[in-house]
């Protein structure tokens, strides 16, 4: 459907070997980034510290604020069609799989690059695309960009859902405690509707720590009823009240790469290492031809990594990294974790991707600092916690996720 000339494939290819590392432009305002003002999260009236929330969510259950993902939906007579030519997930399987299905997939630049990374739910006679709440414009304008006289219309849905998400190795115990007629937990990237206190909310089946996770929408007017009902559930299991701050220790963690953090056009999806949000048996799409010759040539320059920071202050993201006496690629996202300690995720040259690599930290101007380095370790930090009273869901993949309960009429 989208057919690149040779001349341009090999030029992409060219410039996905031979380009410095990558650089970060897009804003980083992801999935966990604290606000100004924004309070430390409390339980009971008594503020919690950084390091209680997030060895909480990892022994029992978070309930984070979600706001800062949207959603864009894609309805008509053509969205399945003209939506299966657009991402790299396989939307012609989900239809088949029924309403309910969903999957990770990305939306990519004709030179195979990334726009956008998104987990897609299809409701029959509508899919949503979930991604970062300010980068939704840019991804419908990209997208309208390619419609020309086929039957689909697109719409920011963002404001009219309020976001929570539940995060933690008992987030299916406590959903099923909350949820009226109860909750069975769904398979990853499946998505499902549920009533809760007599309110719809929306759940999908993936999250931002590594851990079991859903990401809950509802009407703004019913967040207090659905954050209260979720609190109560909840009391008896050990859930903790996180916040943004922490949910972004806890996706360094695990690993998982954020659009306005390591991932923007100047990044392949290999180099991210999210081959599992690529389906390579599906048909063209734009961006196909590039990655299926990466594929086939087996890799790329750079790759994401962790970086454990032999560093007391923590450099901030952009700061480049070298190795064997030149720039090797750059830090992306730098936190310090209460169990980990300073930790980071970057790209470097494939050359220097092998756990205990040690790169240096390079002070502005290009000069090596003396006491600055960083050893690349493999991901994640944290493995996730294995707990045999919940599904265990991840962060999402390419595969159709299935509901492993019944999904209400869409409509």
């Amino acid at each position: 459907m989208v057919a690149l000339a040779a001349r341009t494939i090999g030029g992409a290819l060219r410039s996905a070997a031979d380009r410095a590392p990558p650089g970060r432009s897009f804003e980083r305002d992801g999935a966990g980034r604290r606000g100004d003002g924004e309070r430390r999260a409390c339980r009971g009236g008594i503020g919690m510290s950084l390091e209680s929330i997030v060895s909480g969510t990892r022994a029992a259950a978070g309930l984070f604020d979600m706001d800062t993902r949207g959603l864009l939906e894609v309805s008509g007579a053509d969205r399945v069609r003209w939506l299966d030519g657009m991402i790299s997930g396989d939307v012609k399987a989900l239809e088949k799989a029924g309403p309910g299905s969903g999957c990770q997939a990305m939306l990519l630049t004709n030179r195979g690059a990334i726009i956008a990374d998104l987990h897609v739910g299809y409701r029959g006679d509508v899919f949503h695309l979930e991604s970062l709440r300010s980068a939704i414009p840019r991804i419908q304008a990209a997208l309208e960009r390619l419609l020309i006289a086929d039957e689909v219309e697109l719409r920011d849905r963002s404001d009219e859902f309020a976001a929570l998400g539940l995060e933690g190795p008992r987030a299916t115990s406590i959903l099923h405690r909350a949820a009226s007629g109860g909750f069975g937990g769904l398979e990853r990237e499946s998505w499902a509707l549920v009533e809760v206190e007599g309110r719809e909310v929306l759940v999908a089946a993936f999250g931002f720590s590594g851990e079991s996770a859903y990401q809950l929408r509802m009407r703004p007017e019913d967040r207090l009823v659905v954050e209260a009902a979720l609190e109560d559930a909840g009391a008896g299991s050990g859930l903790v009240r996180g916040d943004s701050e922490a949910l972004e220790v806890l996706r360094v963690e695990a690993g998982i790469p954020l659009l306005g953090a390591e991932l923007d056009e100047d990044v392949l999806p290999a180099e991210a290492r999210l081959e599992a949000a690529i389906a390579n048996d599906k048909g063209c799409y734009v961006g196909q031809e590039i990655v299926a010759r990466l594929r086939a040539r087996g890799q790329v320059r750079h790759l994401l990594v962790g970086l454990r920071l032999e560093t007391s202050d923590l450099p901030p993201p952009g700061t480049n990294l070298s190795a064997d006496g030149r720039i090797t690629g750059e830090l992306t996202s730098v936190v310090r974790s209460p169990d980990q300690g300073p930790i980071a995720l970057g790209f470097v040259r494939r050359e220097h991707a092998e756990p205990g690599t040690l790169v240096r930290l390079e002070e502005a101007g290009g000069a090596e600092s003396g006491t600055g380095v960083a050893r690349v370790v493999e991901l994640p930090f944290v493995a996730p916690t294995r707990d045999g009273t919940t599904d265990e869901t991840g962060s999402g993949s390419s595969r159709v996720g299935r509901e492993a309960l019944p999904v209400r009429d869409p409509s």
